[in-house]
């Protein structure tokens, strides 16, 4: 699965306009809350837990049209808790956006 880092700082202009700042701001906002998903994701040890952070993450990237993230999310949510395969592709993701 590939990943656009471009998609989410279009999809923020889409949302905002051009305002550099208001970008920014909302693309922090944006990482550190999927970040804490993850982090969620990681820690979590039953299937409440997993499965709540996953569909967490994905209606954080559905809100920002982000469909490969939301995929990934989406394929989380099915896994068993604490995956090391699906964490990495998550991270690997997480990565991937953050080169915007």
């Amino acid at each position: 699965m590939s990943y656009d880092p471009g998609a989410l700082h279009a999809a923020l202009a889409a949302a905002v306009g051009e305002d550099g700042a208001l970008i920014a701001d909302l693309r922090t906002a944006f990482m550190e809350s999927a970040a804490r998903q993850i982090d969620l994701l990681g820690r979590a040890r039953c299937d409440a837990n997993w499965q709540m952070a996953a569909w967490r993450l994905k209606g954080l990237a559905a809100s920002f049209g982000l469909t490969a993230l939301m995929a990934l999310a989406e394929d989380a949510a099915q896994a068993a808790p604490g995956d090391p395969a699906v964490l990495r592709e998550l991270r690997a993701a997480l990565a991937a956006l953050e080169q915007d």
